[in-house]
């Protein structure tokens, strides 16, 4: 069902029930048919406003934090699969609370809370996050095998035994990737780590596997896990962020004017591209705008600024049909996954607020941000 944008706030991240439900069954249906486990990774989508339709298809999620692990629990409803590169010995029992698999990034954290794990038999399964040394991320900060990586244990380091009390293998080599870059990626792994697999119980594959971007073949993906799981006989694990809420929704954005240097009209909208798309900065890369396009002659053209002071809070210049004028709506599209999550209110600009258009063609609004929520971030 086609977004009445009109009805929508400005800014607004809004998120399409129909479109989200799509990829939610997608999901499911390849969990149900390859006999993994898929939750969702809270680093990727955390909108907790829609959880109660996320549960009906999934009924996990992964956790990189104490706070994350606690919105798995309480949210969701069900304990959280937690990984983080370090845990601090504060955070570390409210985990245990919150969490049903604890993952860890070294041999050293894991026998720094053993004796913690041993008060909970059978409550925890704990795990070691492993460092196969292969992925095919080209963007660097991406990249967790990059020489030096502090992420994850090599087979070197574990030679041929695991520390007592390990049931799990953890991998996340993938970004926004394949089943063929799985299926290259899982070789590594049997070869490097496969006289482990006899001792474990399960093996968890990351996230990265963007399996409800158009074009990615489901049914190769269903094969790879299905042949792991029959040679393995370990339980598999997906914990995917960015496929949960591929193309799900946009960011409803308001042109406020249009100023002219050397040549170049800029529109400053009503949202910032460093407190409200950071990963377009960071990555980067260009987003899509509705009714828009790359630069064509002849074609009005405009670079997009943000509301924030800072000078680079710009992105790139599209072309659009007719002349933009204050009061034109941008429709950013794809900002739910990643995006939503790494927002700041930097500059003290309002945070854009948070909706839903349902199945019934309505708009509901989630959540709407103000000074209190920018005051109460920092003292």
């Amino acid at each position: 069902m086609k977004i009445d944008y009109s009805k929508i706030p400005s800014p607004c991240y809004v998120i399409d029930e129909e479109r989200f439900r799509g990829n939610l069954s997608l999901i499911k249906s390849v969990s149900d048919q390859s006999g993994a486990e898929i939750i969702l990774a809270f680093k990727g989508f955390a909108m907790w406003g829609v959880f109660p339709i996320l549960r009906e298809y999934v009924s996990g999620a992964a956790a990189s934090s104490l706070d994350e692990a606690r919105l798995c629990f309480e949210d969701i409803g069900s304990p959280a699969h937690t990984y983080s590169p370090v845990y601090k010995e504060n955070d570390f029992l409210p985990i245990v609370r919150y969490s049903s698999h604890i993952t860890f990034n070294s041999i050293n954290q894991y026998r720094k809370y053993a004796s913690e794990l041993r008060k909970y038999p059978g409550d925890i399964s704990a795990g070691l996050r492993i460092n196969p040394e292969f992925s095919e991320v080209s963007h660097g900060i991406y990249n967790p095998c990059s020489p030096g990586s502090r992420l994850g244990v090599t087979a070197a380091e574990l030679g041929d035994g695991l520390p007592e009390g390990i049931e799990g293998l953890h991998f996340h080599v993938l970004f926004e990737s394949d089943s063929f870059a799985l299926e290259k990626v899982l070789d590594i792994v049997e070869a490097r780590f496969g006289h482990l697999f006899p001792s474990l119980k399960w093996i968890n594959m990351g996230g990265g596997h963007l399996m409800t971007k158009k074009g990615y073949d489901t049914d190769h993906l269903v094969k790879i896990i299905r042949r792991f799981r029959e040679k393995s006989g370990l339980h598999v694990i997906l914990e995917p962020g960015s496929a949960f809420a591929w193309e799900t929704g946009e960011l409803v954005s308001t042109v406020e004017d249009i100023v002219e240097n050397s040549g170049i009209k800029t529109a400053i909208a009503d949202i910032s591209f460093t407190a409200h798309m950071p990963d377009c900065l960071e990555m980067p890369y260009k987003p899509k705008i509705l009714g828009a396009s790359d630069p064509v002659p002849g074609l009005p053209t405009y670079r997009i600024g943000g509301n924030s002071c800072l000078s680079g809070d710009v992105m790139g210049d599209w072309s659009f049909e007719t002349e933009l004028k204050p009061g034109d709506r941008l429709i950013f599209l794809d900002m739910i996954h990643y995006t939503m999550v790494k927002t700041s209110t930097f500059n003290g600009v309002h945070h854009p607020s948070i909706g839903l258009w349902t199945l019934d063609g309505k708009f509901r609004l989630l959540k709407e941000f103000g000074y209190e929520d920018y005051r109460n971030r920092l003292s």
